[in-house]
This record gives structure tokens, C-alpha cells and sequence, in this order.
């Protein structure tokens, strides 16, 4: 039994709510077609709007809301429902950053666009792609080829902006996901809600799509509810501020995450156990859900060693059932389910698996971590204002 409710399971909702039907809601809000369809979302203030600004807050789950209060009075007042109108969504599975941004800025679930782990093994070369660095193959074109939100907004005659670092511009994942939206370099989040509402004034109709990852940084260091973090949380809230003085009287601005997070205590390390190695030609996804790429006819070996090794501390189970169980979508493409491992480890309460080949050394002492299927990660805000 969880010792917290927000460590109990929270499955992917994709039948009333998730990241993915974020941006149908705002295009069905400017007139637009989604690509994928998609759920419109209830609550969300956008009757009559001909403008909408979205700011992703990394890392900003829904049950973090009380204790970000503390640092905020904005943020206070949407907590107590005193500002614009607030709505628990989920994230899609794995909760992890890659993968929410995909389900966002496509408007589909990882099934349909395939970024479906943080890190996942290419099926026709057996190489690891990490989706946040990207480096090398495989082509982010081909990887993830479905139609994003914007590239049905801008065909549709909407003015897309994206408004985030720099540093990102560039990026393998920003090909795969960001394709139709121009893109205005922003940094601190003074600069951000500047070049948002400098982005919404673009042509008669604008979606506008802004990002800051400056509280998932902090948790990822100092752990959640740390000094460092309620500083990170009263920094992002001047985004908020900032957009919410400019906003038109057309427009609304959309707040949201793309995943929570937990404050890891307990850690297999991976690399301090060579018998996990034994059978397993790769491990990927991250911390909180792992994938077991097994070599051929050694599963139910790797099985059995991983099911002892982690005991009650995690979930572990075959692809099919995964994807059978939803975790990714009602509908999984072929080539999505081949990028899934062969078992996955689903990781509850505050546990992680750390230590994988490959993966920098700090990322085993991060302590706010995500991925994982515990109501603290899954579910996020979708907080909406309006003039």
C-alpha cells in the first residue's frame, strides 16, 4: 500500500484528458483541424479567442501546486481556484520530458508519434537514441514523421511561434516536434513571457508555444519543496505574471507540465550488479521506467533475475502487456511498439534504477526524479485564462 495517496498508480487518461489533447483544444479554440484528432479539453476558457499562448512549466506536476504556492501568490491564487480555471490532466507514459513534449506539440500519444522513452533502442541498428541530446541517427524527420499541431495551424493560416532557449533550437528533437512554428529565442523567464506576448500580437490568429525548464532542474538537484526549487517556482511564476499583464483581450494563455515528480530514496544501481547484465543487450528509458532489451532466448532468464532484484519496489512486465494495458495510447504503431524493450520495469514509491552504461554519472544521484506511473508524476495542471 503507498504511504501517500500521490504515490498510488494514476494511469494515463487518455479517454477525458492528457498532454496530448492540449493543443487540439487550443486549435479547435482558432478553427483548426487537429492532425490526430483528439480530445477538446473541459474548462479550458477559450470561447471566442483568436489568440493562445501555452507555457509548459518542465517539471511543475499537479500535487506540487500547494508547495509551490508557498513561493507565489500567483500561483496561490490559481491553486485555490481564485485565478482563471484549473484542471488535473495526466501526463502520457513514460512521464518523462521527451516524450510529454512530443504528445504535446503533435497533439497524439507516444503510440502514434513514437518518441515512446528518454532513451530507446533504434530496432534496425540495436544503437540507443537519447530523445533530449539526440546526437547522430537516426533522422528526426523519419523518426517521427506524423503532422505536429503547428504544422496543421500554420496550413490553416495561424502565425506559430515557439519561444524558448536557444540552445534548443537546433536539436534533433526540436526537427521532430516543433516543425511548422518559427522560433524566438528566449532564456530567463523575463524573456519568455516578453516573447510570448510579442509572439500572440503575429497576424490575425497565433498559437504560441513557450517553455521553461528551470523547476525540473531544481528538483532534479535539490529535490522538490528544497530552497533551490520554491526559487526556481517563484522565477517561472514571473513568466506567468509577465504574459498575464500583456495578454490581448483576444487571447488566453494556457499553463501546464509535462510531468511531476518524486523525491527518489531507494536505488538499485545497475553497474554495482553485473548479474543484471546477464542476457540483457541493452537498458533504456530512465530512472523511474526502465526497458530490458533481452538477447535472443534469454528472457525469461532476464526476467526472473530483474523480478528478484527489484522485488515490490517496481512493476515488471512484457511489451504487450504494456501497450495492452493503454500505458501508450489506444492506437501503438508497429514501429513504435518495436522501440519499446522487451520487458518494462515501471518503477512505485520512491524507488529508482540507476548506474546504466552510458548514462552520465549524476543522473544516478539526481534526487527528483520522473517517469514512473505514481499519481505525483502522471498528473499535471492545465490551468487556463482569459481576458
Amino acid at each position: 500500500m503507498p504511504s501517500s495517496p500521490h504515490l498510488a498508480a494514476l494511469p494515463p487518461a487518455y479517454d477525458t484528458g492528457t498532454l496530448a489533447d492540449v493543443m487540439p483544444t487550443a486549435l479547435a479554440a482558432l478553427g483548426v483541424r487537429p492532425p490526430h484528432g483528439g480530445t477538446v479539453l473541459r474548462g479550458a476558457e477559450l470561447d471566442g479567442v483568436r489568440r493562445v499562448a501555452v507555457l509548459l512549466l518542465d517539471g511543475f506536476g499537479y500535487h506540487l501546486l500547494g508547495q509551490a504556492a508557498q513561493a507565489s501568490a500567483t500561483i496561490g491564487a490559481l491553486h485555490h481556484g481564485e485565478l482563471g480555471t484549473l484542471t488535473p490532466i495526466t501526463a502520457t507514459v513514460p512521464s518523462s520530458t521527451p516524450i510529454s513534449l512530443a504528445s504535446l506539440a503533435c497533439g497524439a500519444p507516444p503510440g502514434v508519434h513514437g518518441i515512446i522513452g528518454f532513451t530507446v533502442r533504434v530496432p534496425d541498428t540495436g544503437d540507443l537514441v537519447t530523445h533530449i541530446r539526440w546526437e547522430g541517427a537516426p533522422d528526426p524527420e523519419t523518426w517521427q514523421p506524423e503532422p505536429t499541431a503547428f504544422e496543421a495551424a500554420a496550413a490553416d493560416g495561424v502565425a506559430c511561434t515557439v519561444v524558448t532557449s536557444g540552445a534548443f533550437r537546433r536539436t534533433g528533437l526540436t526537427r521532430a516536434i516543433y516543425r511548422g512554428a518559427d522560433w524566438l529565442p528566449a532564456a530567463s523567464p523575463r524573456e519568455v513571457a516578453e516573447g510570448a506576448v510579442a509572439a500572440l500580437a503575429r497576424g490575425d490568429r497565433s498559437l504560441v508555444y513557450a517553455y521553461l525548464p528551470d523547476v525540473d532542474t531544481a528538483g532534479h538537484f535539490h529535490g522538490i519543496g528544497s530552497p533551490e526549487w520554491l526559487e526556481a517556482v517563484a522565477e517561472v511564476a514571473e513568466a506567468i505574471d509577465g504574459i498575464l499583464t500583456g495578454l490581448p483581450k483576444d487571447a488566453a494563455l494556457m499553463v501546464t507540465a509535462d510531468h511531476g515528480m518524486v523525491n527518489v530514496t531507494d536505488r538499485l544501481h545497475v553497474d554495482q550488479r553485473p548479474d543484471l547484465a546477464q542476457g540483457v543487450e541493452a537498458i533504456a528509458g530512465d530512472g523511474r521506467m526502465r526497458y530490458l532489451y533481452a538477447a535472443p532466448g534469454a528472457l525469461e532468464d532476464v526476467r526472473q533475475a530483474w523480478t528478484e532484484a527489484v522485488g515490490g519496489r517496481a512493476e515488471l512486465i512484457d511489451r504487450d502487456e504494456a501497450v495492452d494495458r493503454g500505458w501508450f495510447g489506444p492506437k501503438v504503431a508497429e514501429s513504435s511498439r518495436e522501440r519499446i524493450g522487451d520487458l518494462v520495469v515501471a518503477c512505485k514509491g520512491t524507488f529508482a534504477i540507476v548506474g546504466v552504461e552510458g548514462e552520465p554519472p549524476h543522473v544516478a544521484r539526481l534526487i527528483g526524479q520522473h517517469g514512473g506511473l505514481t499519481a505525483a508524476e502522471m498528473a499535471v495542471p492545465l490551468w487556463s485564462y482569459r481576458r
